[in-house]
């Protein structure tokens, strides 16, 4: 694997320190545990009911955490429709819930996180593209969800609900763009989370790379497996690609690919395969 892509995964110290280190004030926490003492509204339940059948999976104590974390994240970060869609509830509490997959185990929040921009389909957004004669080329590339380093989340609410709807295809648009974002609570996305110091943060460069470069290495000799080709495109692509296996089809992930699995364990520090 060339130095560009090995580079990708590994972790600077000093950023994922002052990441772990930056946490929310003590204001916040007590705010936070304000919150959280609240009744789980009843028409919040029924959404989770409807909508997000992952979520009636979850051992009973993971459902309490999961609500906890729902509604953590509705109280504190705002929700913004776009393309002259209106926000309800229940589009609130399908997409924090299913970001909340993700806080389980590590608690907190995404602490980069300031506002999630949410279209009625997918949309367009502009993009340079420079031709190999220099040539700058203005194009469009229709997404179903985006996350931005500067804290937003875009998120195409049929994809939401296509990702909600089967929890066992390994897609989950929620997922993917949210995972993006605790890769870039440490700068910008390079499929380097914060995972812990020293010899974890190493461990966890050395298994990403090895098995980045095995999916590659698949694809080049066009043999089926369980992570998606997307996952090839980076890094970053790549741990968003194997969030969502690792929340919606954990079993297949853990057998095919147990060293990536038990990465994505520590990384999140739940075992979904035991759920």
């Amino acid at each position: 694997m060339d130095a560009l892509i090995a580079a990708g995964f590994v972790i600077v110290a000093v950023v994922a320190v002052a990441a772990a280190l930056g946490g929310p004030t003590l204001a916040r926490l007590w705010h936070r545990q304000r919150i959280t003492r609240r009744p789980f509204p009843a028409e919040w339940r029924d959404i989770l009911r409807r909508r997000v059948p992952a979520a009636r999976e979850l051992p009973a104590a993971q459902q309490l955490r999961l609500k906890k974390h729902i509604q953590v994240l509705l109280a504190e970060v705002p929700f913004i429709g776009c393309a002259g869609l209106e926000v309800s509830d229940e589009m609130r509490v399908t997409i924090a819930a299913q970001a909340a997959f993700l806080l389980l185990g590590r608690g907190g929040s995404f602490g980069n996180l300031r506002e999630v921009l949410v279209y009625p389909g997918r949309f367009a957004v502009p993009r340079a593209q420079v031709s190999a004669d220099g040539v700058v080329h203005e194009a469009r590339d229709v997404l179903a969800g985006e996350s931005w380093q500067r804290g937003q989340v875009i998120v195409a609410w049929d994809a939401v609900l296509d990702g909600a709807a089967d929890p066992h295809d390994g897609a989950n648009v929620v997922m993917h763009e949210f995972a993006h974002q605790l890769d870039q609570d440490t700068g910008a996305a390079n499929g380097a989370p914060y995972v812990g110091r020293g010899a974890m943060q190493r461990e966890w460069a050395r298994v990403m790379n090895q098995e980045f470069g095995a999916l590659r290495d698949r694809l080049a000799h066009a043999q089926p497996g369980v992570v998606d080709p997307y996952g090839a495109t980076n890094p970053a692509e790549f741990f968003a690609v194997t969030t969502e296996l690792f929340f919606e089809r954990p079993t297949a992930l853990a057998t095919e690919r147990p060293a990536l699995y038990e990465q994505l364990k520590r990384c999140y520090r739940v075992d979904p395969a035991s759920w």
